[in-house]
């Protein structure tokens, strides 16, 4: 069995013919390249049966278009504010709509329009600038001190149930501690995603507060970090990592 012909073949793997999926089975064992696309089409599998249940009598391609265009337009009702706050890392762009925090980013020099833009971008809500309230210099100043921040105070609502799960499982991670790729998808119940959850980790609006930098790859490798490898360490370390 040749790669194109596994590839032909996914969709009556995925209904349980038990022949070609005992023939699929034998090649993914031997062909690496095939298994890293199983994963890939299994966490969109997974993502895809998140999504609700169109109704049977709605317009489908009609609501898909609506949806794609209320996206790429940004219609959204809340604004977040983006504002500076000082850390013992640096400053952070912290992003905020009445009373949670819905985005962070690392300050990596780049100008604050380019930041928010990054964070309309990755929320699609409109974004603006403004000064930081009280509360949030005090719940980053926390966060600091306790490497964790209570889940009521940040808001994830804007992604998808998959981006959510996998953010959630990293934030029960103990500080100090690591857990690899595979891991997170294991504990979601999808074990065949890890390449998924390292794209939620790669998309994360909120890393920090949910712990991105605390999943390495199966061999413990800090692998990659959108801020680097240096800052993923660094953060580590000051949460009592030890690398074995």
């Amino acid at each position: 069995m040749r790669c194109r012909d596994v590839d032909a073949l996914w969709d009556d793997v995925r209904q349980g013919a038990p022949s070609i999926h005992e023939a699929v089975a034998i090649h993914l064992h031997a062909c690496p390249p095939c298994q890293e696309l199983y994963e890939q089409y299994e966490g969109v599998a997974y993502c895809l049966s998140c999504l609700p249940a169109p109704e049977p009598s709605c317009d489908l391609a009609k609501r898909v278009v609506a949806h794609i265009a209320q996206l790429t337009h940004n219609v959204r009702s809340a604004a977040v504010t983006l504002t500076a706050v000082q850390t013992p890392i640096g400053r952070l762009y912290v992003g905020f709509k009445q009373s949670r925090i819905a985005f962070v980013g690392i300050d990596r020099g780049e100008p604050v329009a380019a930041v928010l833009e990054q964070a309309r971008r990755r929320l699609r809500r409109p974004v603006e600038q403004g000064d930081p309230p009280p509360w949030v210099k005090s719940l980053i100043a926390e966060f600091f001190q306790t490497w964790h921040v209570d889940e009521h105070l940040v808001d994830i609502s804007d992604l998808t149930p998959f981006e959510q799960a996998t953010l959630k499982k990293t934030a029960q991670i103990p500080p100090g501690e690591v857990r690899s790729y595979a891991w997170v998808a294991r504990e979601i119940g999808h074990p065949k995603a890890a390449r998924a959850v390292g794209q939620v980790m790669a998309r994360n609006p909120l890393p920090l507060l949910f712990p991105c930098h605390r999943v390495v790859d199966s061999s413990g490798a800090l692998h990659d970090y959108g801020y680097g490898l240096e800052m993923k360490a660094r953060l580590l370390r000051m949460e009592g990592y030890h690398a074995r």
